[in-house]
């Protein structure tokens, strides 16, 4: 079996911080994306090979793939990127990775379909390797292994830095949307929900979100309830509310673009100081239907650098031959419910 691997949309924010991080380990990734300019400077600079290719036609991007076990994609805005990129990894016999946090995309991996083809294929299907979904999902997890009869699951983390542009480019998307809770195994909208957690280091207030894992921790679990929270101040709540109400506007072609060029102008994404100072804090909580109640907590690096740590921790996985699975997956059933207290700097899942 090939042991080639491939990270698509190398010359972002967070595939830069993997491919500079591979390097460093001793691994050997082919760089690749549309955009050869930009493409070739970061190839150079790590002295990694590259293939130039846009996902317009998946039959083209299968060929490019032929010879690639295994991509890390993370071109996002992954809602018009992951669906072409899937189907050439089905069509290639690649196993497909991505650092997606779109409820969207997670939905369309894990559908009977993507799943019934990648099965046949004998590919993994895994979006969400990066901050958004592994530790939240592997709290999700081990909760739902400690309380079997769980109904209700809520998760949430506190983290604190900056935006990549990526990451903005996805939230503007997000906000057009509208807010996404789980109820009864469904997908549904929401407003706004407060409440006041302690992420582990004190209460705060704080407010629901349409966090990847409204979709995944339901695979993860089979739990029919779900939601995710931050923290928030009141103030945030405010305008969260105020841009729910906006939503027809923010649906507009024209909008979206306005507000992606800004953040193309504006947002940079945090840099290694930064990312030192703000480590993440994730809580997750379960509850069955006698009112029982069981919380866990997880401290992990900044969102960022998990997002680094989870993808290379997997190649490596795979490059030692342990993939034995196939299939759409989320991290924790492809890696174990602990696998995100394998990664660096990262503290035990502790229950309470």
């Amino acid at each position: 079996m090939s042991q080639s691997w491939l990270i698509y949309g190398a010359y972002g924010y967070s595939a830069q911080l993997i491919a500079q991080e591979a390097k460093r380990r001793g691994l050997t990734p082919i760089l690749a994306g549309r955009d050869e300019s930009k493409l070739k400077t970061v190839a150079n600079r790590l002295n990694f090979d590259y293939r130039v290719f846009s996902l317009d036609d998946p039959k083209v991007v299968a060929k490019q793939l032929a010879d690639v076990a295994l991509v890390i994609h993370c071109a996002g805005p992954f809602s018009h990127t992951s669906k072409p990129m899937i189907e050439a990894c089905v069509l290639s016999v690649t196993h497909y990775f991505d650092i997606t946090g779109e409820i969207d995309v997670f939905e369309y991996a894990h559908s009977d379909v993507v799943n019934g083809r990648a099965k046949a294929a004998g590919i993994v299907v895994c979006p969400g390797v990066g901050f958004d979904v592994i530790p939240t999902d592997c709290v999700a997890r081990v909760l739902s292994e400690t309380m079997p009869d769980a109904t209700h699951l809520t998760l949430g983390f506190s983290g604190g830095s900056a935006l990549s542009p990526g990451t903005a480019k996805s939230s503007v998307e997000g906000l057009a949307s509208g807010n996404k809770v789980r109820i009864n195994g469904e997908i549904v909208s929401s407003g706004v929900n407060t409440r006041v957690i302690d992420f582990g280091k004190g209460s705060r207030n704080a407010m629901n979100i349409a966090w990847g894992d409204v979709s995944t921790a339901f695979y993860s679990t089979g739990i029919p309830n779900i939601e995710v929270y931050i923290p928030a101040s009141n103030n945030t709540i405010r305008m969260v509310k105020l841009a729910l109400l906006l939503k027809p506007a923010l649906r507009l072609d024209v909008i979206q673009t306005f507000l992606k060029k800004q953040i193309e102008k504006k947002v940079a994404g945090p840099g290694e100081e930064i990312r030192r100072k703000y480590r993440s804090l994730v809580w997750g909580e379960v509850r069955n239907r006698s009112g029982e109640v069981k919380t866990a907590y997880l401290e992990t690096p900044n969102g960022y650098d998990v997002t680094v740590l989870g993808p290379l921790a997997i190649v490596e996985h795979f490059l030692k031959g342990k993939i034995d699975c196939v299939g759409s997956l989320t991290p924790s059933l492809l890696m174990g419910s602990h696998f995100v207290s394998t990664l660096p700097d990262t503290s035990d899942i502790r229950i309470q």
